[in-house]
């Protein structure tokens, strides 16, 4: 079994049902496999943070891998993960969280780690579907989750979010209602095209 795998990883999870964990499994593996790293994904978390999340929701896996994380700023950091943008992502879902504990800010880091992926946010989480990543954005961002009343596709509703606090319109439409790519940013994800 590759090592930093999903199934490694949840082989060393402390509680596998767990939808935090999962998420945390999933943008680890998908960023690592992703990216092609030498080191662990490290979601943009200093090495002291990453190997507290790792105790703390994979015990001992970090020992059993044999890899040693590298000094300085984790990869993918804000060079390899364009920097601006994983920062301003970063700065959103960090304002929006309900308590400032340190599972909301993992939680953030792996949020914005996964939104430089390809895919549907919930794909590059490793999360089978849309509803965990939903449930997971309400427990921990409580006001941000309510402020996506359409039903928006997530990492869609972040960029929107970035836009909106930059004044930028970068929508071709006046309104989403009468927008002719209304479809892809709104309805359902599974099975949708990107």
């Amino acid at each position: 079994m590759e090592i930093l795998s999903y199934e490694w990883l949840m082989a060393h999870a402390q509680n596998p049902d767990d939808q935090l964990t999962q998420a945390f499994a999933g943008v680890i593996h998908s960023s690592r496999r992703n990216k092609g790293l030498e080191t662990p994904a490290m979601m943009g978390l200093r090495e002291d943070r990453f190997a507290s999340l790792m105790e703390s929701y994979f015990p001992g896996a970090l020992q059993n891998s044999g890899l040693r994380l590298s000094h300085g700023t984790a990869a993918p950091g804000c060079e390899a993960l364009r920097g601006e943008e994983f920062g301003d992502l970063l700065d959103l879902l960090l304002e929006y969280r309900s308590t400032p504990d340190k599972e909301s800010e993992w939680l953030a880091f792996a949020i914005a780690t996964a939104c430089m992926g390809d895919d549907h946010l919930y794909q590059d989480m490793g999360l089978p579907n849309r509803k965990i990543l939903s449930d997971l954005l309400e427990a921990y961002f409580p006001s941000l989750f309510a402020r996506n009343t359409g039903n928006m596709k997530w990492k869609k509703f972040f960029y929107k979010q970035l836009c909106d606090r930059a004044g930028v319109n970068a929508c071709r439409a006046p309104s989403c209602q009468v927008c002719t790519d209304y479809f892809k940013c709104f309805g359902p994800e599974e099975g949708a095209a990107h």
